[in-house]
């Protein structure tokens, strides 16, 4: 059975996806997968690893095309965020730092409030708050 699990993204600029999530208030790994062309990106309190490479390398691995993201989305990344404002506050950096949005925070179904962005590479990230009842 595996032990871990990460995720892996093409990036068109590895510095550029660096300074866009620093921005955002996350941490990368300087340990292993810590390249020039690549940079493990870490997420919540458990450091879920997602792996950004750079397109070239990607498609190494794949041997396939990538998705063009801005006719398409491959995937919807979400992680949640401890209030409405935070939220507010995560989707305003992230297009201030280049990421773009045409999905206001709002009230979304349920006990959710969120906000759906896309990075500069235009994958797309939804950042929750999930209000306890």
């Amino acid at each position: 059975m595996a032990n871990e699990f990460w995720l892996n993204l093409p990036v068109k600029n590895i510095d550029r996806s660096k300074e866009f999530f620093t921005v955002l208030g996350f941490k990368f790994s300087n340990g292993p997968g810590a390249t020039p062309v690549s940079a493990p990106l870490l997420i919540g309190k458990k450091d879920v690893m997602v792996m950004l490479f750079e397109e070239a390398t990607f498609k190494g691995f794949v041997n396939r095309e990538i998705t063009d993201t801005k006719t398409a989305c491959e995937v919807l990344l979400s992680f949640d965020a401890s209030s409405k404002e935070e939220v507010d506050e995560i989707a305003r950096k992230a297009v201030a730092a280049g990421g773009k949005t045409t999905h206001i925070p709002s009230e979304m179904k349920g006990p959710m409030y969120g906000c759906v962005f896309s990075d500069p590479d235009g994958h797309q990230w939804n950042v929750l708050y999930l209000a306890r009842q």
